[in-house]
């Protein structure tokens, strides 16, 4: 029984926060499978990965030594062979257009199986170079293939940076805008969408078409967030640049107490009740830890001298040896509140040696100093490589025994959401991270509530709902425990939470969604003009079929390309 749970209560109150009661269930090969993967990643998966890791680096480094003039010749040549080959396809002997990306290639962890399918493969792999640093417009422009991890590497030196810098290296430009992106910045400046000055798309006549919010394309460049590249190929962006210093001054604070008080503490760490902008932090995240502890850290860019003044610690997170950022943050809950300055490109990317916590389920003693030290300098693993060389069962394993699902929810219902998750499926640690949430000329696939303006909750604005991106990675306490869960059944009762209280689920995720669930979560009117317009209905598969888990079949595909689709409103309650 939780310590703030009464005993006399009647069942539907007293156990509102407690976990669903499980059965054992029964040991089987695939579990020994999992529990011994470990030795496949250390001898096979960390090696290749750090010979990819190199082998990119100097990719990277062979791009930035050419001109822009070339990189930009180079980026046009590119886009003509795009259009090139949209124009080889037989609508009547070809199947739907896509990436010619290998499935397991993708960061996320929906099944790629459309491809599968019979289908039109277009090759993007040449679009990876940083085109131009603008230091007088503060713009990035870069191609879609372009990572977190290489264009922090060109920015940081001169004291920019993108304004949401999503944490894991590997993740790129063209899937952060297509799909979604947030990072600990993201409570000023949106989703990493949002930060788009111009997308350069090629559309599927294979006209190339620069859309930008006030052009004669600002439908497009309204539609293509979310819409998971079914509109056009994105072949660059120009992406807002903010001014940054050295380091990040970086306080962690503990807090204990029930749920719904650590959502509360979470909410005052970044959105004072008294309006106060000089108490709104630069960066702000949030760990829960268990159903009664946390730690919220607020981040304010401090300079280099700043940084080094006597008294003042710095802590270089990146190092290989470094204890895992997680578990170092963990520690606020017995040391009380602290204060550091970690170098601010090290903060960016401070969850990517341990993948966030799932590097523990991958090599359980990873965390380990010993291990750290010896073979730290290999970690992370490819996440690419993680997922072809897991096999059919362990995928299966995975999507039935484990979550990684974010949940977009407005601010004033995280705790509402943090009771859902640990009564449904008990994951710890659990991930805050604010976002706003802006109401655009346009209704897109993903908006605030209807009337928030007016309702003056803590963290909303006139033109933006606060909402939180509360991330659950993990495997679930029952599975840890050998009891039985039921994967999708628990992601499927999660997705109609969010359905009921206007929240999302990010489309990397295993989906349970039928379509006429998908729609009820995600809008489709704009999304489907664009579609209409831009001609890529019969050309694109639609984001809820690309999105959709399964094989997709033969049948499905004519369906899919033969059909003109109507939006598919929910009734309304």
């Amino acid at each position: 029984m939780l310590p703030h749970t009464k005993k006399n209560h009647p069942p539907s109150m007293a156990d509102v926060h407690e976990p669903l009661v499980r059965r054992k269930r029964k040991t089987v090969l695939v579990d020994y499978l999992v529990q011994f993967r470990w030795i496949l990643v250390i001898f096979v998966v960390l090696p290749v990965s750090a010979l990819i890791y190199f082998n990119i680096y100097l990719g990277d480094m062979w791009s930035a030594m050419k001109s822009e003039k070339k990189r930009q010749k180079q980026h046009d040549d590119n886009v003509q062979k795009v259009v090139k080959r949209l124009k080889q396809r037989n609508p009547k002997k070809d199947g739907l257009v896509c990436t010619a990306r290998k499935p397991w290639i993708a960061v996320g962890m929906r099944n790629v199986d459309y491809k599968r399918a019979r289908h039109f493969e277009v090759d993007l792999s040449a679009f990876r170079n940083i085109l131009e640093i603008d230091k007088e417009r503060m713009v990035a422009k870069v191609e879609p293939l372009v990572n977190m991890g290489q264009i922090t590497r060109a920015t940081c030196p001169m004291n920019l940076a993108l304004a949401v810098v999503a944490e894991l290296d590997d993740l790129t430009v063209g899937g952060l805008i297509n799909g979604y992106g947030i990072e600990g910045s993201s409570h000023l400046y949106g989703l990493f969408s949002d930060t788009v000055v111009a997308m350069e798309v090629v559309l599927a006549d294979g006209r190339v078409v620069r859309a930008t919010k006030d052009n004669e394309y600002s439908d497009l460049f309204y539609g293509i967030p979310w819409s998971q590249g079914t509109l056009g190929f994105l072949v660059s962006a120009e992406i807002k640049l903010i001014p940054i210093k050295e380091y990040m001054k970086l306080t962690y604070t503990p807090v204990n107490g029930t749920l719904k008080e650590i959502a509360q503490a979470y909410a005052d760490s970044f959105a004072p009740r008294d309006g106060d902008p000089a108490k709104v932090p630069d960066f702000v995240e949030g760990m829960v830890y268990t159903e009664s502890e946390a730690v919220m850290m607020t981040g304010v860019y401090s300079s280099k001298e700043e940084a080094k003044r006597k008294g003042n610690k710095i802590n270089s997170v990146g190092w290989w040896f470094k204890p895992w950022f997680y578990q170092h943050a963990q520690t606020a809950l017995k040391r009380g509140e602290f204060v550091e300055y970690i170098p601010t490109r090290e903060y960016y990317h401070r969850h990517t040696r341990c993948l966030y916590w799932e590097g523990k389920l991958i090599l359980p003693f990873g965390d380990q100093f010993w291990f750290r030290f010896l073979l730290g300098w290999l970690m992370p693993p490819k996440v690419s490589l993680l997922k072809a060389t897991q096999g059919e069962a362990i995928r299966n394993y995975y999507h039935d025994s484990h979550v990684i699902q974010d949940m977009l929810v407005p601010l004033y219902k995280v705790g509402d959401a943090l009771e859902f998750v640990h009564r449904e499926m008990e994951v710890y640690p659990l991930w805050l991270c604010p976002h706003r949430l802006y109401k655009l000329p346009v209704k897109t696939m993903v908006y605030p509530e209807p009337g928030f303006e007016h309702q003056h909750r803590q963290g909303d604005t006139s033109y933006a709902q606060m909402f939180t991106d509360v991330g659950v990675y993990y495997a679930p306490a029952a599975v840890l425990r050998g009891e039985e869960f039921n994967g999708v059944e628990a992601v499927h009762r999660l997705e109609q939470w969010l359905i009921e209280n206007h929240s999302y689920q990010p489309q990397y995720a295993v989906s349970e969604l039928n379509e006429k669930d998908f729609w009820r979560m995600f809008d489709a009117s704009h999304y489907e003009h664009c579609r209409r317009k831009y001609g890529a209905v019969g050309m694109f598969m639609s984001v809820y079929y690309k999105s959709k888990k399964g094989r997709k079949t033969e049948k499905e595909v004519q369906e899919a390309e033969a059909a003109i689709l109507e939006p598919a409103y929910a009734d309304e309650a």
